[in-house]
């Protein structure tokens, strides 16, 4: 089986889905203009989607207070020092910045609604390149 999406209940899904395009290059595949505002953004490969939506039934989670290794939402990033930069001119925060004795370089952020992202450059590859 393959993963399809995985899905966050968000405070403001529109305004989150606007930021996830503009700056860490997502683009909307479904979105609802009214309430759940249910929006499905896909990665740059078109393969992994995240779905978010304000569900008002289930409890928005407190992401800002919530430990990062709880939840993230990991990003392959070629320069996270650069990207760290210019998501935090956007509006996200700096959690950690930590280089890795295998030569990784992984950053933790928050969006600016407080869930966690992380920029990762692995030293080596984690999973081999597959064809779908």
């Amino acid at each position: 089986m393959k993963l399809e999406h995985f899905a966050l209940n968000v405070e403001a899904p529109l305004a989150m889905a606007d930021w996830y395009t503009q700056h860490l290059g997502m683009r909307v595949i479904r979105q609802m203009q009214e309430a759940p505002y249910t929006t499905f953004l896909a990665d740059d490969s078109g393969r992994i989607m995240v779905e978010i939506y304000l569900n008002p039934p289930g409890e928005v989670p407190p992401y800002r207070t919530m430990d990062p290794l709880q939840v993230h939402l990991a990003f392959v990033s070629e320069n996270p020092a650069a990207d760290q930069e210019r998501l935090c001119a956007a509006g996200a925060t700096l959690v950690s910045d930590q280089h890795l004795a295998d030569g990784s370089h992984l950053v933790m952020l928050r969006d600016p609604w407080g869930l966690a992202l992380q920029l990762c450059k692995r030293g080596s590859a984690m999973l081999a390149r597959v064809e779908w």
